[in-house]
Order: C-alpha cells, then structure tokens, then sequence
C-alpha cells in the first residue's frame, strides 16, 4: 500500500510563547490549529492569517497531512517521511494527534518536498479550500 499525504494550501505560522501566557481565544475559532505546552515554553500553529502577539514566529510553512487514520499500532511513518526529507536537506516541523500526523514544512522548499517524496514511492494529493 502506497502512503498518501495531502497538502493543506494555506500558509501556517509557528509561535513561540512563555508557558505562562494565555492563549488568544482567537486560536480556537480557527479551522486547524494546534498547541504543544511544556515547562519551558508554549507553542502555538495557526494559518498564517490569524496575528498573535508572540515572542517569537516562524512565518511561511505549508502543511503535509498524512492521510489516516493510522492506528497507533503503525509504526515509523513519521521516520521514514522526515528522512526523506532530511536527505534532501528539507527542514520540518512535526506534530501528531490521535489519528495522524501532520509535517509542515517551509513554503518555498514545498515543491522540492513533493517532487522527493513521490520519487520516494510516496501518493500526493492536494487539498483545496
């Protein structure tokens, strides 16, 4: 069975935040949106047309979904996927939820991401607004 990922077409923007911030109601009215919180920071991805008054923010990131769900009894995806494209020196940032997960990647290396993974065997669709 061949892996099938689908691109998101909007933009997202990663925040960085202190731990003890709130979060911005705002985040929660969008349509994909996802918060990581540890002792040492808070981080927050949102589309890219939402502003947030963060410390930090990483700007133009397109997002990879793997198309799910996956069951937690599969192993290595995200393994194979992020080497992939760390052989092509493609930077990423990941993040999973219960039924998949998700590698976002910077806007202008997108294509070059795509054109590694279908030649690494892996199915692309793309998904629209």
């Amino acid at each position: 069975m061949r892996m099938t990922l689908a691109v998101h077409p909007q933009l997202f923007t990663i925040h960085s935040f202190s731990p003890e911030q709130s979060i911005d109601a705002a985040v929660f009215q969008q349509s994909m949106f996802f918060i990581g919180k540890t002792k040492e920071e808070l981080s927050v991805v949102v589309p890219a047309e939402l502003k947030l008054d963060s410390l930090e923010q990483e700007t133009d990131w397109r997002c990879f979904e793997v198309v799910g769900p996956l069951g937690f009894s599969m192993t290595g995806i995200m393994s194979r996927v992020s080497g992939v494209l760390a052989n092509e020196n493609v930077s990423i940032f990941a993040l999973s939820t219960f039924d998949t997960d998700y590698i976002l990647v910077k806007k202008d290396k997108l294509d070059q991401a795509i054109t590694s993974l279908r030649n690494n065997g892996y199915q692309i669709i793309e998904y629209h607004d």
